[in-house]
């Protein structure tokens, strides 16, 4: 009976996934899914890239939080629209709260959608959202092992973002190691050095999503 429950869900979330996928195809948006453990930078990698595209590129965010709306706030700050899904606890966001959250910022004008997912590495991996790129985001501080320790984010993503490597020199992070392990995975996939702090590696950041557009 339990099992019979999981699937119906999982059915679920994939019929509204292939709503979403298909809402954005029709209005010409790539939407790119970002998954992190909590404090990777997720927001900050989003605020950069709205900062050096801004005029350019018309950009839209849907933030997942379980509680708060402080990261939604941060973007709006920056005059972009956003829309923000609290799960009220809930540790990922599922295709049907997207699919509500794409009729409130109106997607028709957008080019680019950023969906912050809540900052975890296991049950986002699960859910498809419909997006069109996954990004799996990981801060130096974290340490080395995480591509080792929650493989399937690092097999399913299309880009891994290596965040705050300005922290690198004062950690006993395995960079190396890290390299190696995310290969393993995934041979083909872009891994990006980047320190939103210092700004070293923003313009790669930047390149990769002009380059998905």
């Amino acid at each position: 009976m339990e099992i019979k429950v999981v699937k119906r869900i999982m059915e679920a979330n994939e019929q509204h996934a292939e709503t979403v996928r298909q809402r954005l195809r029709e209005a010409g948006v790539v939407a790119l899914n970002l998954i992190s453990a909590p404090g990777s930078g997720k927001t900050s990698l989003i605020e950069s890239a709205i900062r050096e595209l801004k005029g350019r590129v018309r950009i839209g965010v849907i933030e997942g939080d379980p509680d708060t709306t402080r990261d939604a706030e941060r973007i709006a700050r920056l005059d972009v629209p956003v829309v923000q899904i609290n799960t009220e606890g809930g540790c990922h966001l599922e295709a049907t709260m997207v699919l509500r959250a794409l009729e409130e910022i109106h997607i028709d004008g957008l080019q680019l959608l950023f969906i912050e997912n809540v900052g975890n590495l296991v049950c986002p991996v699960v859910f498809d959202l419909g997006e069109t790129y996954r990004v799996a985001v990981v801060s130096a501080a974290e340490g080395h092992d995480k591509p080792a320790k929650y493989p399937a984010l690092f097999r399913t993503a299309q880009v891994t973002v290596l965040n705050k490597v300005d922290l690198i020199p004062y950690l006993d992070f395995d960079e190396e190691q890290f390299t190696s392990d995310v290969r393993r995975l995934n041979p083909e996939i872009p891994i990006l050095r980047v320190s939103c702090r210092t700004g070293e590696g923003v313009r790669e950041w930047v390149e990769w999503l002009l380059g998905r557009l």
